[in-house]
């Protein structure tokens, strides 16, 4: 297949992208990576008036560490140098273990972190560690801008709280409470496939070792990433012990999710993904946050 004709731009400023944003509203799309347009467009499953090439923007690669030890990511950064970049692993390691998850090294070559969350697949790695990780995402426009944290910015299936003439342009991931664990965890048919189910687990302790912050967030088993409160909460003010995680993994795969089968999965055993995965997750989480001590 051939993509429909369309008009073809490559700004050489974020200014310059932001004003075409700003004039072609309702014509535009973004590309960025491309590894998930390009398919799209040969499909003819999108069919715009104007492609808006952002390549050029070098302002947007950069990881940048903050001083409270936070961390910065261009929506530019490609996903192979979230893989290979030292402060990504030390600052953000469930991003940095996630990231290997994602299709195979020539699509992390060319794939961007703004492009994936922005795409917004329910079978996404990045989504869901950005909710986990209580991540902010900043969307430009001509003559302002705003922050909008993770957990509101996917919306449905493919959908985002991008507003027409906005571009997401920095993620800000927060620092890390001491004794901060984390895992991520998925199961496909092959690696770099789409997930089955996967999730993105974090335990904060203190020190009697007793859970103080908890997220469990879920791929592949909704319309986008699926945030597990309760059974997060399930964990707080206690400490993981078995009979915890027994109990949040149950609250997750029986009252958090409602998924629909697929081709890569029936919807019971995504269930049953999901208990397992969940333990699993949480155990190791409560290893390496003990480690962190």
């Amino acid at each position: 297949m051939k993509p429909a004709p369309f008009d073809y731009v490559a700004p050489t400023s974020l200014a310059e992208a932001l004003e075409i944003l700003a004039t072609r509203t309702d014509e535009a799309k973004i590309l960025a990576g491309g590894q998930s347009l390009i398919p799209v467009l040969n499909f003819r499953l999108a069919q715009p008036a104007l492609l808006v090439d952002i390549n050029a923007l070098a302002t947007l690669d950069f990881v940048r560490p903050e001083g409270d030890g936070g961390l910065t990511i261009g929506a530019l950064v490609r996903h192979r140098r979230l893989e290979r970049e030292a402060e990504v692993a030390r600052r953000a390691p469930l991003l940095a273990e996630a990231v290997p998850f994602v299709a195979h090294p020539q699509i992390r070559s060319r794939g961007t972190f703004g492009g994936s969350l922005a795409h917004a697949d329910p079978a996404a790695e990045f989504p869901a560690v950005a909710i986990a990780l209580g991540a902010k995402l900043r969307l430009q426009k001509r003559g302002g801008d705003r922050w909008v944290q993770a957990r509101d910015f996917f919306t449905g299936l493919f959908a985002t709280a991008i507003e027409p003439g906005e571009l997401l342009t920095e993620i800000r991931l927060p620092p890390a409470p001491p004794r901060t664990g984390v895992a991520f965890l998925e199961v496909a048919r092959r690696h770099g496939d789409y997930a089955q189910v996967g999730v993105a687990a974090r335990l904060v302790l203190d020190e009697s070792g007793s859970c103080r912050e908890a997220n469990l967030v879920f791929l592949s088993v909704g319309e986008g990433p699926v945030d597990a409160g309760r059974a997060a909460a399930a964990l707080l003010g206690a400490p993981i012990d078995e009979g915890a995680i027994t109990e949040s993994a149950r609250l997750a795969s029986t009252e958090e999710i409602d998924p629909v089968g697929d081709i890569h999965a029936s919807a019971d055993f995504k269930r049953h993904l999901v208990r397992v995965l969940t333990a699993r997750a949480l155990r190791l989480a409560r290893q390496r946050s003990a480690q962190a001590a």
